[in-house]
Parts: structure tokens; C-alpha cells; sequence
């Protein structure tokens, strides 16, 4: 079993940057793909960028050049850092198992205020 808890969501400016945190326990951490993923009030869940356990890394078009997925396996953590920050990036942010949603954490709120 594997429990994900994300911190470091909140409110910025729009160009502002974030560095989202998510911590997970068990360890089957290091065996999983792991994604970012988002959800916007009315829309569905989308993913964001996703990491291999080897570190290969892909984006959606739409936050391509501006966020970074990474993961450090000694600490059973994945970020993402999240750069020049619009206010379409307002969502819930979650961290998840990839492509088996089997894990996922509560979500932490990105406000983007313009």
C-alpha cells in the first residue's frame, strides 16, 4: 500500500513560480511511474507530466518549457516545479500512479491570480 501526500500549493501571481512536493510512503515507490496530475472546477482531471522510475520525463503541450517533473527515490518524493504560472494553471494538483491510477494523494489547491 502505497499513501502520496502533496504539499506546497497556494496562491501567486500570475509569472510566479511553485514548487509542489509529494511525499509518498512504502517502499514500491521506486517501481512506480509517477505523474502530476490536475483538476479545474468544471473540468476533468488531466495529466500534467509524468516521471519513469528511471527518470524519463513527459509534459502536456500546455505546460511544456515552463514546469519540471523530478523524483528523488531515496526520499520517496516527486515534484514539480512550476514556472511562469498563468492563471489557466488554477487547479487541484494531485500526484498519482501512472497509468494505473492504484494511488493517489488528497491535492493541493494552485490559485494563479492574474
Amino acid at each position: 500500500q502505497v499513501q502520496l501526500v502533496e504539499s506546497g500549493g497556494g496562491l501567486v501571481q500570475a509569472g510566479g513560480t511553485l514548487r509542489l512536493s509529494c511525499v509518498a510512503s512504502g517502499s514500491i515507490f521506486r517501481f512506480l511511474v509517477m505523474g502530476w496530475y490536475r483538476q479545474a472546477p468544471g473540468k476533468q482531471r488531466e495529466l500534467v507530466a509524468r516521471i519513469t522510475v528511471s527518470g524519463s520525463t513527459n509534459y502536456a503541450d500546455s505546460v511544456k518549457g515552463r514546469f519540471t517533473i523530478s523524483r528523488d527515490n531515496a526520499k520517496n518524493t516527486v515534484y514539480l516545479q512550476m514556472n511562469s504560472l498563468n492563471p489557466d494553471d488554477t487547479a487541484v494538483y494531485y500526484c498519482g500512479s501512472w497509468p494505473r491510477n492504484d494511488y493517489w494523494g488528497q491535492g493541493t489547491q494552485v490559485t494563479v491570480s492574474s
